[in-house]
């Protein structure tokens, strides 16, 4: 028995919602199911509803700062859930993750300066650094026996080769599902020290590692490493917050944290929303037991998905260990990348992050968003099922 609906299907669409009201903008039909973009189909935890509603009735919207208890709240979490309490200080606020990243680059290098990445991974951390005039440098994860790894002796080689002054670490990693280890986490840091590279780690997907395995925060392996760090977090993805635009960025080093707060001041942000502070507050406080039970919901979506892609033999599912995007492997279709992509917004009716949108490594597979109502994940996996045993007919 279920204290909170995660079944219910709420109808996302004429509210200018981008996961349902952007298809035709984005070149897909009305009837298309989307399975995109990273945010979910459920309501956020109750508290957060609730709180949001006492501000509302307050009536006055004004210039907003964090409380302490804001600050306890968000501390409090880290230590209850991963074991790691940042330090008041380390605080810097954002509207966002990705403005966050634009940040760091902008205030750690320098236009011409190399940036480096591990692809297949999200596609603004190549737009931040492009963008930004910065040279991208790719270090590729290696993908043996359907699961992914970093290849260590080739970072190190392209950091030498390119100078490269920050890496930007995605823990746990989007797309491809790993909650990298201490001892993983600990070998890449002591390179990026070595070569006195900073690391900005987007750790927004940090509450979602499945059973089995663990997120350890970057800045959480010691005080040498949490001083190279910029650790980006936000509630948005853990509480389906994305709309109210609040990030907290923690950066250990004062001269660091400085330099990021300049290149903050240069864009005209100032204080955070007054929604996004009360949002994060309530669910930092009380959300606890809706995010238990929400991941108990995303695993048995993952089952679903799971028993899907057994009766599809030319399919199979890279490991999920953290996230709720699974990210599958299609290349046993026999399908080049424009194939795919009409077999499965044509055939199957779905709307996917097609692979190569996060960079040519993922090439050949396809990135599904598990953060909905089990009816439509069944029908989503029915509909590709039926796409790809339609194949050659």
């Amino acid at each position: 028995m279920t204290k909170y609906d995660f079944e219910t299907i709420i109808d996302r669409r004429n509210t200018g919602c981008l996961k349902w009201d952007a298809w035709s903008r984005r070149g897909h039909a009305a009837d298309d199911l989307p399975l995109w973009v990273a945010d979910m189909d459920f309501k956020t935890a109750p508290a957060a509803i609730e709180a949001l509603t006492e501000r509302v009735q307050h009536g006055v919207y004004g210039y907003t700062m964090a409380t302490d208890g804001y600050y306890e709240s968000v501390q409090n979490w880290f230590e209850r859930r991963h074991g790691w309490r940042p330090e008041r200080e380390w605080f810097v606020m954002t509207p966002g993750v990705v403005f966050a990243l634009s940040m760091a680059v902008n205030a750690f290098t320098q236009p011409g300066d190399a940036v480096i990445i591990q692809p297949p991974v999200y596609y603004p951390f190549r737009l931040m650094i492009q963008d930004n005039g910065r040279k991208m440098v790719t270090s590729p994860l290696r993908y043996e026996n359907g699961r992914y790894t970093m290849d260590f002796e080739g970072f190190e080689r392209q950091l030498e080769k390119s100078g490269a002054k920050l890496f930007i670490l995605c823990n746990p990693h989007n797309p491809v599902g790993r909650a990298w280890t201490e001892d993983e986490l600990r070998r890449i840091g002591d390179i990026c020290l070595a070569h006195n590279v900073r690391v900005v780690a987007d750790e927004i997907h940090a509450d979602f590692a499945r059973p089995g395995f663990k997120h350890v925060p970057f800045a959480s392996l010691g005080r040498e490493y949490a001083n190279a760090a910029v650790v980006c977090t936000a509630p948005s993805k853990t509480f389906n917050l994305a709309g109210l635009q609040l990030s907290n960025i923690f950066i250990p080093n004062a001269d660091a944290r400085a330099a990021f707060k300049r290149t903050l001041g240069r864009t005209g942000y100032d204080e955070p929303s007054v929604f996004g502070v009360t949002a994060t507050q309530a669910c930092y406080e009380q959300g606890e037991e809706w995010l238990d039970e929400l991941k108990g919901v995303l695993n048995e979506n993952y089952g679903v998905l799971q028993a899907a892609v057994d009766r599809m033999p030319s399919v199979s599912l890279v490991p999920l260990e953290s996230t709720y995007l699974p990210w599958l492997d299609c290349s046993g279709l026999g399908l080049d990348d424009a194939g795919i992509k009409c077999l499965v917004e044509q055939d199957a009716k779905l709307w996917l992050d097609l692979g190569t949108m996060f960079g040519p490594e993922g090439s050949g597979f396809v990135r599904m968003n598990l953060a909905s109502p089990k009816s439509l994940v069944q029908e989503a996996c029915d509909r590709l099922e039926q796409a790809v045993k339609g194949l050659g007919k």
